[in-house]
């Protein structure tokens, strides 16, 4: 396979995708023969900073291969550790190039306006003679059973809350709620509230509140979150940004809470059930949801937003509806991804039925043991094991752990023996550091709720 100029040779190619073009090996080719230093950054919340110095070619005739490289390297970059602030060193054609696709009307006007969004603050490109230094700000958290605690997680069709005294849940309660379809933050004011009473109605007091909610979130605050898609965007800075924090302090008063990404969450109840850290948290369902515990059990408050991480170098990649990028892992690693396959495996999908129900019939194909359904999730494997390798270059994790609908029964157990085979033959290096495995159960008994009430640390 050949882009730009690049040959990509694999041992291992998705049987229903043969056109498939890993970015990392992408990346790897492209390496061999640039010579010339670049360096980028990229600046986040509370000067944090992600650093990388890489290179490039410098031709006029590999500058299509350059821009490209340094497109999905920059986009990398901003969706796992998020940023407004790029700098770079080296090469004032590539800091052009990035200004001419960051910003209203270029390629990447979706990430330029999403991150001024998140991070509150202009996005810009700077030529700079020399890259900061990296620096990061991870906080202990989770792990925290003592005391009386409430863990609530914010689902897109439920709401969940648990009461838990020193590591013991003594009440749980699911609610169903619709969350994307009201326009009025009250709703969710009040939903949030009902919840949190009613675990606290079931303990002598409350000492500290966790809360996991899809979204991204800076300094317990609401940046960015489907759950409040439906509310205009002229009332949203007041009454969601700040929307858990008002819940917790305007019921329960001054005691400490935390509020994080769920996929975090999910991480660091892996973290919890496998006794370790370094954990890769990737949840397949309706999107690919990711979340991550550093080596010394740490959350790293980096956006972890896999799903808009590009992992597919082919120029005919399937596009992304919301974000309008090609090749990211949402339409690989979630429910899009087997009902793109279907078709191309020979099966007719009901087009009237949702995404959940196409899902379902592929599943259903899958427990017959039809060689077509194989087929999808072999493919969904070889693409999942390139991409395995890749991030674990990217985070050095020593465990992933693979969660949600799409790696239920045995499509998933399909998906991961694919997956280790990849990893076995084409990364060696990659197999041998990382462990890729679905949950067991006691993840299922931790849970997203009680994980979500270790959260905070109490007051001394």
């Amino acid at each position: 396979m050949n882009r730009f100029g690049i040959s990509v040779e694999l041992k291992h190619v998705p049987p229903l995708d043969p056109e498939f073009i890993p970015l990392m090996r992408f990346n790897r080719a492209f390496l061999e023969t640039a010579k010339k230093p670049v360096g980028i950054a990229v600046e986040r919340a509370d000067g944090q900073m992600a650093s990388c110095r890489t290179f490039i070619h410098g031709t006029p005739e590999m500058a299509e291969a350059d821009h490209y490289y340094i497109n999905r390297l920059v986009k990398t970059i901003l969706w796992m550790k998020g940023g407004f602030k790029v700098y770079v060193s080296g090469d004032e054609g590539i800091a052009e190039y990035l200004r001419s696709i960051y910003c209203a009307g270029g390629g990447q006007e979706f990430d330029w306006d999403y991150m001024a969004s998140v991070f509150e603050h202009p996005f810009e490109i700077v030529l700079v003679d020399d890259i900061p230094v990296a620096k990061d700000a991870p906080k202990a958290m989770g792990g925290h059973l003592e005391g009386c605690r409430i863990g609530f997680d914010a689902g897109g069709s439920d709401r969940k809350v648990s009461a838990v005294i020193d590591g013991e849940t003594v009440y749980s309660e699911e609610v169903v709620w619709f969350p994307k379809v009201n326009s009025d933050p009250d709703y969710h004011y009040d939903g949030i509230v009902a919840a949190l009473k009613s675990a606290a109605g079931h303990m002598p007091r409350v000492d500290a509140v966790g809360v996991s909610s899809a979204g991204v979130f800076i300094n317990n605050r609401t940046m960015n979150a489907s759950l409040f898609l439906a509310v205009p965007k002229e009332i949203y800075d007041e009454k969601v940004k700040d929307i858990y924090i008002r819940a917790i302090t305007d019921t329960f008063g001054d005691v400490p809470y935390s509020v994080i990404n769920d996929g975090d969450v999910s991480a660091l109840a892996g973290a919890m059930s496998l006794e370790d850290s370094s954990v890769l948290g990737i949840a397949m369902g309706t999107s690919e949801a990711v979340g991550y515990v550093d080596e010394k059990g740490r959350i790293t408050g980096w956006l972890n937003e896999l799903a808009f991480v590009p992992v597919d170098a082919q120029p005919d990649a399937m596009r992304d509806e919301w974000s309008g990028d090609i090749g990211c892992g949402v339409k690989y690693f979630s429910q899009d991804g087997v009902i793109k396959l279907a078709p191309r495996a020979g099966i007719e999908l009901d087009e009237s039925a949702s995404p959940a129900e196409k899902l379902k019939a592929v599943q259903k194909l899958m427990a017959e043991d039809d060689p077509r359904a194989a087929k999808v999730y072999e493919s969904i494997g070889v693409y999942l094991g390139h991409t395995l390798a890749y991030y674990y270059q990217l985070y050095g994790c020593r465990h992933v752990l693979l969660l949600g609908r799409v790696m239920s029964g045995k499509g998933g157990d399909l998906i991961l023996a694919t997956a280790q085979r990849v990893l076995n033959d084409e990364y060696p290096e990659a197999a041998a550091g990382l462990k890729a495995e679905l949950p067991d159960e006691k993840f299922r008994r931790v849970g997203q709720s009680m994980a979500a009430a270790s959260l905070p640390e109490l007051k001394k």
